[in-house]
């Protein structure tokens, strides 16, 4: 045998082998696992509501009431009144949200709730869940809706009598954020990143963490953008399974 013919083999051996090892890793064989990325849902489809049912409680006495949520220029909107939420149809468990969402006039009050269940659980308005704010100026506060969570320092982000605080009206419900000035300028938009991880959240607000928090009473649920007063528009509502 010539030794091109040899060397042609052996690299051809060589090869074969680069391919074969590339083929397990990206199967998840051998001993790195071969961790896959995340698959994106995309809970707004730039066009419709579909997935999504709308609970305005003024639409109750008034079926033909002004709507709230509506998807105008390709962006889901929150007209900030009749007040209500934007709920979906399936319920997500271990999961990665991220919104990008602003402001069409001046800041105000909206959120995105995480493990709803009962609905209109407090004020007859709001569902059980813990709410992530996007109150502007106060974006990734926790507030405790009929479901509690534990962070760090809770007698300074939540105040300093424990027996003051709750998840019913008249409690201590809100759970300070740790950073100010996370926010865009009026009119900007900003991304909020949910994470949910068993019965941990944590919410980062234009890739800085804002707050964190463990024990949660809940680890799954439905989500729920909200209408409280201010319109917002979103033009990403994206969940990855973790």
């Amino acid at each position: 045998m010539d030794h091109p013919t040899l060397c042609l083999r052996a690299l051809s051996a060589a090869c074969g082998a680069l391919l074969a090892a590339g083929a397990f890793v990206a199967c998840g064989g051998g001993d790195g696992g071969g961790e896959r990325a995340p698959v994106r849902e995309a809970l707004f489809d730039g066009k419709t509501l579909d997935g999504w049912r709308v609970d305005i409680p003024k639409a109750d006495d008034d079926p033909n009431i002004t709507p709230t949520f509506i998807v105008r220029d390709g962006l889901l909107v929150s007209r900030g009144a009749p007040q209500g939420h934007l709920i979906t149809d399936r319920s997500y468990r271990d999961y990665r949200l991220e919104v990008e969402y602003r402001w069409t006039g001046k800041p105000g009050n909206c959120g995105v709730l995480v493990h709803c269940s009962t609905p209109r659980r407090l004020y007859g308005m709001f569902p059980q869940s813990i709410e992530c704010q996007m109150h502007h100026g106060n974006a990734g506060d926790f507030w405790c809706i009929g479901e509690d969570i534990q962070t760090p320092d809770m007698e300074t982000r939540r105040g300093p009598d424990p027996t003051k605080w709750g998840v019913e009206e008249g409690q201590r419900r809100r759970i300070l954020n740790l950073t100010d000035g996370s926010e865009k300028p009026e009119g900007e938009w900003n991304q909020m990143v949910i994470e949910c991880r068993y019965r941990d959240i944590k919410i980062w607000v234009n890739g800085e963490l804002v707050n964190e928090g463990s024990d949660c009473t809940a680890s799954s649920g439905q989500i729920a953008l909200q209408a409280e007063g201010a319109e917002a528009e979103f033009r990403r509502v994206d969940l990855f399974k973790l």
